[in-house]
């Protein structure tokens, strides 16, 4: 089977290796083209041109499908079949008519819920115990189209959303892997997307870090969780930013002032919130370095009775 693999970031790379170690024929990587990173600004490839390079697989990098010239050059490839994960761009019409078994799409979530661009980051601000891969054939519209296999996983109460990312790439090359197989039998089923229940996880602002002190420590908690490695939960400290990476929720019967610092030991710091207490681990202050709060305590000092956010 001839195929043309569209991907962007780490998590499309196991997907790819999937069809690399399965030794499908790879006719060609399309991926976002590099991008300047850091202070120097230096051009820097996508983790799926990196891994394509590696295995000498020919590597496209357009900054549109919709360029006439693009989509004639997917037609002259002639593939059977388009796998996309992650790729960061929306395919046309025309272009997803062009292989004869469709295009395929990995999907981080368990569709109809959290279609759109950040369904991992989401699942866990939102409390979700379970997510997992979705296969479907792709449409017109996003996320919309017909489903093909389904694997939950469970969240762990503390896990992050860079965590959860890691697993759940490399579960996508697995279910993947199982959606080819029976593409090739011949069993491959297609069940259509109930949108009654569909919900949107759209792409995190650099404002959703912002915490409110008012909600409960379980939801502050799935915060912190979800917005790591971006934008990172954040609050005031006095009038300075302060960043927060690791958290725990201790249930707490006492009514407490919401963002009132409880109590501080020698390696936490206690939060009162509109129900529970925030204990807070890990910590970094503008300008300064990613500290465990035992670490930063050793030359700082943290104020109880201090209100977060002001």
């Amino acid at each position: 089977m001839n195929i043309i693999f569209m991907g962007t970031p780490e998590f499309a790379i196991p997907s790819l290796q999937t069809l690399i170690q399965e030794n499908y024929n790879i006719l060609a990587v399309f991926t976002q083209p590099d991008r300047p990173r850091g202070r120097s600004k230096k051009l820097v490839m996508p983790p799926v041109k990196e891994k394509a390079l590696e295995h000498n697989i020919k590597v496209y990098q357009p900054k549109t499908l919709k360029d006439s010239e693009v989509v004639e050059t997917i037609k002259e490839l002639n593939p059977d079949l388009i796998i996309v994960v992650a790729y960061g761009q929306i395919l046309t019409k025309e272009v997803l008519d062009i292989p004869k078994h469709g295009c395929i799409n990995v999907h981080a979530s368990l569709l109809p819920k959290y279609r759109g661009a950040g369904p991992i980051q989401w699942a866990i601000i939102n409390g979700e115990k379970t997510t997992g891969i979705t296969t479907m054939y792709m449409d017109v519209g996003l996320d919309t189209g017909d489903m093909i296999l389904k694997e939950e996983i469970n969240i762990g109460e503390n896990e992050t959303a860079v965590e959860l990312h890691y697993r759940l790439s490399v579960l996508g090359g697995e279910v993947l892997k199982k959606t080819l197989d029976n593409l090739k039998s011949g069993e491959i089923t297609r069940t259509k997307q109930d949108d009654s229940k569909s919900t949107y996880a759209p792409m995190l602002t650099k404002d959703l870090g912002i915490i409110d002190w008012t909600k409960s420590a379980r939801e502050i908690h799935n915060l912190i969780r979800g917005t790591i490695p971006w934008p990172v939960a954040s609050t005031k400290y006095k009038g300075e930013t302060m960043r927060i990476f690791k958290s725990r929720v201790e249930e707490d019967i006492k009514e407490n002032v919401p963002g009132e610092i409880i109590k501080v030991t020698n390696d936490r710091i206690y939060v009162g919130t509109s129900k529970d207490i925030l204990i807070i681990d890990e910590i970094q202050f503008s300008g300064g370095k990613r500290l465990n709060v035992k670490d930063y305590l050793v030359g700082n000092t943290i104020e109880q009775g201090i209100i977060l956010g002001k």
